[in-house]
């Protein structure tokens, strides 16, 4: 029983694909940023989705082949130099994490003057692409590919990312985004303002300087990974959801609440 259960569940990992966070993880995010969202930005996003943004946590993954949208394909990800700085030159031909932010951000801006569609279509990226370049393993290291196969706890899988995509999941596999959200939300108001600082280039480095652990743990085309890999990852990866989700509400709320 337990051989066919670890199947089922190697099987749920690799269906992840390149959805970072999974969809509990995405919105954990969502259910972070939503403790700190403005009455008025609540009320200008009400004009536009139901209130609870998490129903769309994952369009983007869901989404992201069809015809309208399949350019965004490749923007779930991005790169880094060796000094953690972010680097735009190895995704220049197809965007990335980065480039997404970057124009919703022009968008947004001035959502009043765009088709509601359009504001729908950039407020999905937002919460989305902020979700993903807090994940592990969509901050991509110099010459660095992260989709070896490995074994975990005597279990074979296809891919090291959808492990770490997946990691929220094993966490906590038994609440839902909003006990999570509650249990990891756990910062004063002068901190969440210090932690959502910054732009997104300014994340991708505070993301690359503290994510570069796991490669640490689990150093790179590893056939066997440390059995406490998930429970040393624990730290980082509350981390970086808690910090997605400050940085996600700052944004909705210079974007919305005026």
């Amino acid at each position: 029983m337990k051989k066919i259960i670890l199947t089922m569940f190697a099987a749920l990992l690799c269906s992840f694909g390149a959805s970072a966070w999974g969809k509990l993880g995405h919105e954990t995010v969502i259910a972070v940023a939503q403790h700190y969202l403005s009455s008025k930005t609540k009320e200008n996003i009400a004009q536009y989705f139901d209130y609870n943004l998490q129903k769309d946590a994952v369009w983007m993954d869901e989404h992201r082949r069809d015809k309208e949208i399949a350019y965004t394909t490749a923007w779930h990800v991005y790169a880094v130099d060796s000094k953690h700085n972010y680097d735009p030159n190895p995704r220049l031909k197809t965007g990335d994490a980065i480039h997404a932010l970057q124009i919703v951000d022009y968008n947004l801006r001035h959502y009043k003057e765009l088709s509601d569609s359009a504001v729908v279509m950039n407020v999905r990226m937002l919460i989305h692409f902020v979700g993903d370049m807090h994940c592990p393993v969509h901050s991509y290291f110099p010459g660095f590919k992260n989709n070896w196969p490995f074994s975990w706890n005597g279990q074979d899988y296809h891919s090291f990312h959808s492990f770490y995509d997946a990691m929220p999941t094993l966490l906590w596999k038994d609440m839902n985004a909003d006990q999570i959200a509650s249990l990891i939300d756990d910062c004063g108001a002068c901190k969440r303002r210090k932690i959502a600082k910054g732009t997104p280039v300014d994340w991708a480095k505070a993301t690359a300087d503290r994510v570069a652990y796991i490669y640490e743990i689990n150093p790179p085309r590893a056939k066997v990974l440390d059995p406490d890999t998930v429970e040393k990852s624990r730290d980082i990866v509350t981390l970086q959801l808690r910090d997605a989700g400050y940085r996600l509400a700052r944004l909705l709320n210079f974007y919305f609440g005026k």
